[in-house]
Parts: C-alpha cells; structure tokens; sequence
C-alpha cells in the first residue's frame, strides 16, 4: 500500500497541470491496484473537500462525485470509508458540510449520544444539537 498526499489526487481529479496531473494518473492508473492499492486518509478526503470548494469553486454536487469517484475505485483505500461516504450523502444532499458530517459520524461511532454545536447548519445532521 502507498500513502497518498492530497496534491496528488486533487491533480489526478482536475487535471490542472500538465506535468504533474500527467504523473498522478500514471500512478493511479498504472503502478496502482487492489493488490498495492493507495492509501486516502480521512485527513485526505477533507482536504480534497476544501481545496475543490475554494481554490477550484467546483460545485458541491461536483465535489461529492469526485469524492464518490474515489470511493468507488477499487485501487484506493479509503480510512473510515463509511463515514466518509456518509458524509458525501449529507454534502450531496445539502444537509451540512463535508467536515461536519464526518465529525458527526465519528462521534457516533465513538459512542457520543450526540455532539454539540453552534452551528445551525450542522444542527441539521444527525447526531448534531445545537447549545
């Protein structure tokens, strides 16, 4: 397995720049497999999450495909891959954000009854009360 840094997805998926999008996906087509697959941190998805939202302005509809892109492919390995597929419905579904989701779905896997916040959009999720 080999750890992967968020550049090197975020160039696979947008195919940005022409030296290195090219060598991302030499990686992730080619020297990738079920056998020796790519190792995506939660940390990882959260940050794909973000730089596409704000450096790139890709819609939040085309940001939970690149995330589901990277769910589905079968030479990533994905950390807490349910969690983070929960947290791609509540972002395609326009329930919370990405990271707000995840920190809800951890929490309940921690065993929290529920998490607190201030934030009335996270209080729509589930697991989420507002103080």
């Amino acid at each position: 397995m080999i750890g992967l840094d968020t550049n090197i997805l975020i160039r696979y998926l947008t195919q940005d720049d022409p030296l290195q999008s090219a060598k991302a996906t030499t990686l992730v087509e080619t020297r990738l497999s079920e056998a020796n697959p790519g190792f995506v941190s939660i940390i990882v998805m959260v940050e794909i999450v973000g730089v596409l939202d704000r450096l790139y302005g890709v819609s939040t509809k085309n940001i939970a495909m690149a995330v589901e892109r990277i769910l589905q492919a079968n030479v990533f390995v994905v950390e807490d891959e349910q969690d983070v597929f929960a947290a791609m419905i509540a972002l395609r579904e326009g329930h919370g954000s990405f990271a707000d989701a995840l920190i809800g779905a951890r929490a309940v896997r921690a065993g929290c009854a529920e998490t607190l916040t201030f934030d009335r959009k996270a209080s729509r999720l589930p697991g989420f009360a507002l103080l």
